[in-house]
């Protein structure tokens, strides 16, 4: 196979790495994994794992007939996202380099995550005896990379009539969100749509109590502060159309709604309690669960 690469060449370029097990919504994340690369005009590294997991009884005994099964059968995983990757991107088809492992494909991942611009997965895969459910990989992906990651759902993004729908980003005020801010007016900068920046203020705890201060009151003084937020963003993106969104609802609710109509939603990541990273928000967590679109879930730097 002539892109196969044992490893990936670290020291010479930050690649898009997109996990990818034989699935459907696996190659739809290689996909969108190759549309992204390409317009960071980056290599995409696509990865399977063979390594066994044994779950809470013994470790399964293969022979040297099945692991060379194995390596056959994820060969085949690799041609077949490539294939799909290559024809996401017809006009500007990054370069594309492959590796089989025989790693814990969760801690491959994370190990990457250190030399990458962004790791790409499945929500969901298929959970052979020889692969984990990519929902666990993802769950435990985003929680510890060390770069942005990117779960894909039963659609790439990458057709036509998505590609022209907006970045959608949730704020909460907070330096929490400044990542994501940055993060999806890069991406709405590269893909040349627009960006809707939502806050959902019902969340916030202000002490102050809508209906005796008035909705309206309110909404007007967040929306000055968002959109101080937002001035030196848009001067560094002059390209990127900005709507601000002010609702009065829980940050899920608002941003479920709101991914309808877009492309690539982007939220925030911080650790809570005494374990830094290891309890993902809980709007992130049930957004990754829920959107039908991509969505990236940014990290603090600090993290």
């Amino acid at each position: 196979m002539t892109e196969h690469s044992a490893v990936p060449q670290r020291h010479i370029d930050r690649p898009i790495v997109a996990a990818v097990d034989g699935s459907a919504v696996g190659y739809h994340a290689a996909a969108w994994a190759a549309a992204d690369a390409a317009l960071r005009d980056c290599r995409l590294h696509l990865v399977t794992s063979i390594s066994v997991a044994g779950g809470l009884g013994p470790a399964p005994i293969l022979t040297e007939d099945d692991m060379s099964w194995l390596h056959v059968d994820a060969e085949r995983i690799l041609v077949e996202a490539a294939r799909i990757a290559r024809a996401a991107t017809p006009d500007r088809t990054p370069v594309i380099t492959t590796e089989i492992t025989t790693d814990a494909v969760i801690g491959h991942l994370i190990a990457q995550s250190d030399q990458a611009e962004g790791i790409v997965v499945g929500s969901r895969g298929l959970g052979a005896i020889r692969r984990g459910l990519l929902g666990s990989v993802s769950s435990a992906v985003i929680r510890h990379a060390n770069c942005p990651v990117t779960v894909v759902h039963s659609m790439s993004a990458t057709d036509a009539v998505t590609a022209v729908k907006p970045v959608l980003v949730g704020v909460d005020g907070t330096a929490n969100s400044m990542p994501a801010l940055e993060f999806a007016f890069a991406e709405a900068s590269r893909r040349t749509v627009g960006l809707v920046v939502l806050h959902a203020w019902s969340d916030r705890s202000s002490g102050l109590d809508p209906a005796i201060v008035g909705w309206d009151a309110i909404r007007e003084s967040e929306d000055a502060v968002l959109a101080e937020t937002l001035a030196g963003y848009s001067e560094r993106y002059p390209d990127v159309k900005v709507r601000r969104e002010m609702v009065l609802d829980r940050p899920v609710r608002s941003l479920l709604d709101a991914s309808e109509n877009a492309q690539l939603v982007v939220v925030g990541s911080h650790g809570r309690g005494g374990f830094t990273g290891m309890l993902l928000g809980s709007t992130s967590a049930a957004l990754v669960q829920s959107v039908e679109c991509p969505i990236t879930v940014v990290r603090q730097p600090a993290e």
